[in-house]
């Protein structure tokens, strides 16, 4: 189950790249609002694929219930029931309101994921799916 996937991994940072350099230096009504909430599903998703040898769709359901959750909680305000509204970390990474284009970017990003998952092979042949 677990094993290392220098591929996924690179992935992983140069997606983490990308949302921090959308996070620091852009404000804009398009890439940051959308475009980072749509790479995000696919950094936690492979994140997780640089350490597991797991097939694509438990693990991007998983990811795409992850980032659901996260939404929910910040429909229910969890960065202010915490006390760390004035974290700029924390409103960053948790987030602050709930926002329907948000869980709508998430899928996306997800069938985004699974199709690259379908027509490219990243993996080794024997740890790919069947």
């Amino acid at each position: 189950m677990f094993r290392f996937s220098k591929t996924y991994f690179l992935l992983t940072i140069t997606l983490f790249i990308i949302e921090v350099c959308i996070a620091a230096f852009i404000s804009d009504a398009i890439i940051r609002p959308y475009i980072g909430d749509l790479l995000v599903v696919m950094l936690i998703y492979c994140f997780f694929k640089s350490f597991l040898a797991i097939k694509p769709l438990p693990l991007a359901i998983a990811t795409l219930l992850f980032a659901y959750g996260i939404e929910t909680l910040q429909y229910f305000k969890i960065v202010e029931l915490l006390g760390l509204q004035h974290n700029r970390l924390a409103r960053t990474v948790i987030g602050t309101s709930f926002a329907w284009t948000d869980i709508v970017m998430y899928s996306t990003g997800i069938i985004i994921v699974l199709l690259a998952e379908k027509y490219f092979s990243w993996e080794l042949p024997a740890l790919t799916k069947h």
